[in-house]
């Protein structure tokens, strides 16, 4: 570690020099948009002019963030044939959205996810719930990308102290607010194009020298990452990370639960789908995006094999206990190893790919949750819809203020959890308080206010109590939010298992206990606009 720290500061001028190009370009992006943005329309939805092509791309930024590329490359440097199960579970996730959620949420609502459950309810109960499930899926999914940063960081400017880490999540949380208050949706769109178009480059590259390193031989690669794993032929088996107890194949259910039903509630991936003119446009992004995403997560495997082969787990440990530093690193072996130019050149380009898809994800996240506040909680629920354009918009602006403080907050205490892992709880959270009820409003004629009420509620409080009380908050002295106390009773690590269940059946038994009757007309004109998209916007 103290060499690579000695490596970092040598070359910390092209480093900075780097993050600096970046940060200037996209700053000019957001503020060329932001001259663009007028209306609300503008803000929320990006005008609705971006094609399916150019909104897959858009998509495929804001789902392949710091999780993806830092958190699982680590996960499969140190537990190989187990880490990749995230790879798997976030690619799959992506049939449930496209099959089922894509168009008819695009052909039933305006702005946000709220509008398309709201549509046949009772507007204020079913968007105060949505408004609040939204906030919380997208702060969970903000800390995964915080301590994405800090990481990243502090190994580039070799520091291993926690300052520099809060530092450098207070900037990136500046950052976002400013792309989001300034850019609104064209803006923030733009800047996930860009992340998405470099960091597709970047892992291809590193893919592509990983493989020359073993005359493009496969075989020889995961051969060579199981040789320096020291685990031998078993870290090529399942079984290092889930498997080995009851618990752990419980734990493996759990996640794989979570990741494949999380894509289709996740608030910041569904506003996407506003963005296109189309209902054909928006299944043409979904498709564009299942292929960037596909070849992306492919390339997770050479990645963090590679990194496994070519620097270590315990080098990688050194760095980061939850291995979230393991593709800067295997770049930095790349071009030469630590102290040599061609390592530090490497590392810096790599590197500052990666602080670009932190930016590009958080302004994402941060614009569907301050988005939610302003439209539902603000102008529906506290304006009772007598809210101008203009006052709903500034409420947005300032709740991303709010926002962005919030999650600078939490992610200072989150630093020793992996990114990929907090990307799971926020997938739990979001297929157990989202999921269940937007599916159950656009295909169950009888659902009513009280099952939508009660599935959102129910599986919002269920995951984010089981989470609280599992060992990712306390109990495990080397990996827990809190690690000197225990207070743990939940055995799981992910609580998709048990919470999204609650949710589903909490929607059906709200609604056949509920007094009031589901609107019969209402979901007639839902289900011919979902379909067909008369009468969208």
């Amino acid at each position: 570690m103290t060499h690579l720290a000695s490596s970092a500061s040598d070359h910390r001028t092209l480093i900075m020099w780097l993050f600096g190009v970046f940060v200037v370009a996209t700053l000019g992006i957001t503020l060329w948009a932001g001259r663009q943005t007028r209306d609300a329309a503008d803000f929320y939805a990006g005008g609705r002019a971006f094609t399916g092509f150019q909104n897959g791309l858009a998509i495929s930024g804001d789902y392949m963030s710091a999780a993806s590329f830092l958190g699982i490359a680590g996960l499969i440097a140190l537990y190989g044939y187990d880490g990749f199960l995230y790879s798997i579970g976030f690619l799959v996730a992506w049939l449930v959205a496209l099959l089922l959620v894509a168009e008819p949420l695009r052909n039933s609502g305006r702005y946000t996810m709220a509008d398309a459950l709201a549509f046949r309810m009772r507007q204020r109960p079913v968007r105060t719930a949505a408004g609040i499930s939204t906030i919380v899926v997208s702060i969970f999914y903000l800390l995964a990308q915080m301590v994405g940063a800090g990481s990243l960081v502090a190994l580039l400017l070799g520091v291993s102290g926690d300052g520099a880490k809060r530092w450098t999540i207070v900037a990136v949380g500046a950052l976002m607010v400013i792309y989001v208050t300034v850019g609104g949706m064209k803006g923030t769109t733009w800047v996930q194009i860009v992340k998405a178009v470099l960091l597709i480059a970047g892992a291809a590259t590193m893919t592509v020298m990983v493989l020359a390193k073993y005359h493009f031989n496969l075989s020889g690669l995961l051969g060579a990452a199981a040789d320096a794993s020291g685990k031998g032929h078993a870290f090529l088996e399942p079984g290092l990370k889930y498997g080995v107890t009851g618990t752990t194949k419980l734990d493996f259910l759990s996640l794989g639960i979570a990741l494949v039903l999380g894509t289709a509630g996740l608030p910041h991936i569904l506003v996407r789908f506003y963005t296109v003119p189309t209902a054909k446009a928006a299944r043409k992004s979904v498709l564009w995006a299942i292929g960037i995403i596909g070849v992306f997560y492919l390339m997770t495997l050479a990645l963090g094999f590679g990194a496994a082969a070519l620097v270590g787990p315990k080098t990688i440990k050194a760095s980061n206990t939850a291995g979230n530093t393991a593709a800067p690193l295997l770049a930095e072996q790349l071009g030469g190893g630590a102290g040599s130019t061609g390592g530090a050149v490497l590392l810096a380009v790599i590197s500052a790919v990666a602080f670009a898809t932190i930016l590009a994800v958080v302004a994402g996240l941060t614009l569907a949750s301050s988005s939610s506040f302003a439209h539902d909680l603000w102008a529906n629920v506290i304006r009772r819809g007598k809210a101008s354009e203009k006052e709903e918009v500034a409420s947005a602006k300032l709740a991303a203020v709010a926002i962005g403080a919030t999650a600078i907050v939490l992610s200072i205490f989150a630093d020793k959890l992996n990114a990929a892992a907090l990307v799971a709880l926020a997938f739990a959270v979001a297929a157990s308080a989202n999921l269940p009820t937007l599916l159950y409003s656009l295909f169950w004629k009888r659902f009513n206010t009280a099952g939508a009420v009660s599935a959102t509620y129910a599986g919002l409080i269920t995951s984010v109590t089981l989470v609280i009380f599992s060992p990712v908050v306390s109990g495990n002295p080397r990996t827990s939010l809190f690690p000197h106390s225990d207070f743990h009773w939940f055995p799981l690590e992910n609580p998709g298992l048990v919470s999204i269940p609650v949710g589903f059946l909490a929607g059906a038994i709200g609604t056949w206990l509920a007094r009031n009757p589901a609107d019969p007309a209402k979901y007639a004109e839902l289900e011919v606009r979902s379909l067909t998209g008369l009468g969208a916007h």
